[in-house]
């Protein structure tokens, strides 16, 4: 998975961390991989679920970010050779973090859709910041005052 990750949880920081990975990968010609975490869904007995409605919202999350790339790359009048979104179960830091083994560069917003908004970094990107096995760019918040 060279090139660049991000990652992006729908919210307004994770998009602007894609709408600058975007225009990174074009600058540096380079793959973009769009990756999106959401947790297990375990039953009473802790044990993982299959569900099928979690699949369908996952494939329409996948497509939805997909359309957002493109919507960028249309903006720039750019196009890419390589985009791969995935959408992953498991904890965002850690499946971040792993991401970035074979990644050149990881792309995170400063914050996520965490409910502590005075907070300048979130616990998702302090992490990656931290333990990623690749440079991290963190995209701070449009309006800083």
């Amino acid at each position: 998975m060279r090139g660049i990750v991000v990652g992006v949880d729908g919210s307004g920081h994770s998009i602007r961390a894609l709408e600058w990975a975007v225009k990174e990968a074009v600058v540096r010609h380079a793959p973009l991989t769009v990756i999106t975490v959401h947790p297990d869904i375990v039953s009473y007995f802790g044990g993982a679920v299959d569900n099928g409605e979690a699949r369908a919202i996952a494939e329409r999350v996948r497509k939805e970010l997909l359309v957002e790339v493109n919507n960028s790359l249309a903006t720039l009048g750019e196009s890419l050779e390589s985009v791969n979104v995935q959408d992953i179960t498991g904890t965002a830091a850690a499946e971040l973090v792993n991401a970035s083994r074979d990644a050149d560069l990881l792309v995170v917003g400063s914050r996520g859709a965490g409910g502590f908004g005075r907070l300048m970094m979130g616990a998702v990107s302090s992490q990656v910041a931290q333990h990623a096995h690749c440079p991290v760019v963190v995209i701070p918040p449009q309006d800083r005052g």
